[in-house]
């Protein structure tokens, strides 16, 4: 058989979270009583812009959303990403996302996470699911400080598909043959560059491209 992958996009098909989630964590964790509040507040405060510019373009939201972690250092955000896991992202993972991950393993899938967000938050997450890989966003960093600017190319949208196929070219794997998961519509290049995609916990748009496309609909809990 041909050597094959799932490929599995993380927020809303994975997990019950978000990034901001994830940075509002940080900031909740970062150094003085002051700097921890100022950051609080403005992560709060940003909350309904990074909801438009989400649903308006993904690619504007992570430039502008990744802008927030400028200046936190590289040796804090590797290690807050241990206890954030705990705190934030391992309660929020679907009860069913074990077994969809195995189903794809039985089957002799490599496991794959392409994501969205920065590598360092994703780690643990991916060692606690057995990932086998991960493709996400990389933060740029300065003498140990985060720039706030991320490594092109962007992993959003019709990058992540560019991210999957490259991926199988470089690893010898049958594209046709792999699977894809993720919620959103705004997934939908990811979903259709692989064989075998399916929709998961998806936005009434996806479920109504999978249903037009006959295309799996799965919906965690």
């Amino acid at each position: 058989m041909p050597a094959k992958a799932a490929f599995y996009d993380v927020d809303g098909t994975l997990i019950k979270t978000n990034v901001v989630h994830v940075y509002a964590y940080y900031a909740m964790n970062r150094g003085s009583l002051l700097g921890i509040a100022g950051r609080t507040l403005a992560t709060a405060a940003s909350v309904p812009l990074f909801a438009a510019m989400d649903a308006l373009d993904r690619k504007t939201f992570n430039e502008f959303f990744y802008r927030y972690y400028a200046g936190l250092s590289e040796d804090r955000l590797i290690s807050v990403a241990e206890d954030m896991f705990e705190d934030v992202l391992k309660p929020a993972i679907y009860e069913q996302t074990r077994d969809l991950i195995d189903q794809a393993r039985r089957v002799g899938c490599r496991i794959v996470l392409v994501t969205g967000a920065l590598d360092f938050s994703m780690r643990p997450l991916a060692r606690y699911l057995g990932a086998d890989d991960m493709i996400a966003n990389k933060m740029q960093f300065v003498g140990g400080k985060a720039t706030g600017k991320v490594i092109p190319p962007i992993i959003e949208g019709a990058n992540k598909a560019n991210a999957i196929r490259s991926y199988c070219v470089r690893e010898g794997l049958a594209l046709d043959q792999c699977h894809g998961y993720s919620d959103s519509a705004s997934d939908y290049a990811m979903l259709s560059v692989v064989g075998r995609p399916t929709a998961v916990n998806p936005d009434m748009r996806l479920r109504s491209i999978a249903r037009a496309y006959n295309w799996p609909i799965l919906d965690l809990k």
